[in-house]
């Protein structure tokens, strides 16, 4: 299976400048070693700290990755504000951002449980990178078609499809139309690291 780390370099529509500071005060809070952290997020060490120093900009899996990791969510790897946990969110109010290819709209509060999302996912990004990682995850096509693999079994999902299933299974997305395709995407994060500790590392896992 690839790992985060083999996914394309990132352009400059990549940056996140709030990244990199969060991703080291929060290894610290957590009170975890950069090999520690970097082992548990299925990353090298050096891989992590170009992260936390502003190197190189993590992929949205990378996030999901880190922040199952941290026991936070991905809103608060990008320092976002989780003061007011508003239970509506505006059109107007949700900033796209780029990482690994795919652009995301934070479709939900922040500091919560499940992370939900909007997702692009463009024609030819990540479609080789199979997932594996505690957690459910629930997406819905909105459009476009997708190509999702489960295993060993292949799904052609189009517009008002859905899927909704076990994160450890593992699993690969891919958008067959040249436009894209747009998603809602739902996923369940581990608030503790030490649910982490329990599962125990899955070798040469990767994350979506």
């Amino acid at each position: 299976m690839s790992s985060p780390e083999t996914e394309p370099p990132d352009g400059p529509d990549d940056i996140l400048p709030a990244v990199a500071p969060q991703l080291r005060a929060l290894r610290r809070r957590a009170s975890l070693t950069l090999e520690a952290a970097a082992r548990s997020a299925g990353l090298s060490p050096a891989h992590l700290s170009r992260l936390e120093t502003g190197q190189r900009q993590p992929s949205l899996p990378m996030l999901l990755a880190l922040a199952r990791t941290y026991g936070t969510t991905v809103s608060d790897l990008l320092g976002e504000s989780v003061a007011d946990r508003d239970a509506v969110v505006r059109a107007a109010d949700m900033e796209p951002t780029a990482a690994g290819g795919w652009t995301y709209w934070q479709a939900g509060a922040p500091g919560r449980g499940m992370q939900a999302l909007r997702v692009h996912v463009p024609h030819g990004s990540q479609g080789d990178i199979v997932r594996v990682h505690p957690g459910e995850e629930w997406l819905y096509v909105l459009e476009g078609r997708l190509r999702l693999r489960l295993g060993d079994t292949t799904h052609r999902l189009a517009p008002g499809d859905s899927a909704h299933f076990d994160s450890l299974t593992p699993h690969r997305i891919a958008a067959l139309d040249p436009g894209g395709v747009e998603l809602l995407f739902v996923h369940t994060l581990l608030q503790s690291p030490t649910a982490t500790l329990c599962l125990g590392p899955t070798p040469g896992e990767s994350h979506g």
